[in-house]
């Protein structure tokens, strides 16, 4: 699969997060177990998996006409995020994220001159960029006095948000033209940008006083217009339910 702009920026960001959260904390801001100020804010990375709902006629001619399932569009799911604290339970969160898939199919019931499969690979990206709120069912630390903030071992939240989400979807391969039953190859493509909106629910666990490991579930809405190689289908389904977990770092 070629690797689009989107799709190195959102590899920058994870990346990124990764090189923050593994300096070292600073001596003035935090002691054993414990931090000299409430933080600021945090940046998390996660990795998991997507599985988009593909509740549309697109993808209802494609799993009809060529070898694929709706579960075949499943695949790995990438996102980093800033926090910024609103409020002792209380976010503002900005995302950008990565869910993708390619697999390789072919015609159900033709084959070419040859008795060959006639065959095709199929790709579908979706780059959601989002900002949205956080709030934490219980405190995710405790001020003691003024001296010391302690993070709290478990700290389970809910959120929700809006935003834009750039896809694409193509197939790469070889096509029947029915009108004279030949077989050509070409690449078809839509791509886009739409609005999205989430909500997601997940569980912070402190690892110390500045790392934590994190876990979450997301349910996004989103539909797009498609492109002309596929004109004559209605807007595609890019919903879908994804299962991450990841690390962060307090700042």
């Amino acid at each position: 699969m070629a690797t689009s702009v989107p799709i190195r920026v959102a590899a920058a960001l994870v990346f990124a997060g990764m090189l923050a959260a593994a300096q070292p904390a600073r001596a003035q801001d935090s002691g054993e177990g414990f931090l000299f100020r409430r933080p600021e804010g945090a940046f998390v990375v996660r990795a998991g998996f997507d599985q988009p709902f593909a509740n549309s006629d697109i993808f209802s001619y494609v799993t009809n006409d060529f070898t694929l399932r709706k579960s075949d569009f499943r695949g790995l799911s990438l996102d980093g995020e800033l926090h910024a604290q609103l409020g002792p339970r209380t976010g503002l969160i900005f995302g950008l994220g990565w869910s993708g898939s390619k697999r390789t199919s072919e015609y159900r019931n033709f084959v070419d001159n040859d008795s060959l499969p006639i065959e095709q690979t199929t790709s579908f990206e979706r780059v959601p960029l989002t900002v949205g709120l956080r709030y934490y069912l219980t405190p995710p630390g405790a001020a003691i006095g003024h001296l010391a903030w302690v993070p709290s071992r478990f700290a389970p939240y809910v959120g929700g948000g809006i935003g834009a989400m750039w896809y694409q979807f193509r197939q790469t391969g070889d096509f029947i033209n029915f009108s004279n039953m030949s077989v050509y190859r070409d690449v078809l493509k839509s791509s886009d940008w739409t609005l999205t909106a989430h909500v997601n629910a997940g569980v912070d666990v402190s690892l110390g006083s500045r790392t934590f490991f994190t876990t979450e579930a997301r349910y996004t809405w989103a539909r797009g217009p498609v492109g002309a190689d596929f004109s004559g289908f209605h807007r595609i389904d890019l919903s879908g339910l994804a299962l991450t977990f990841g690390v962060g770092y307090r700042m």
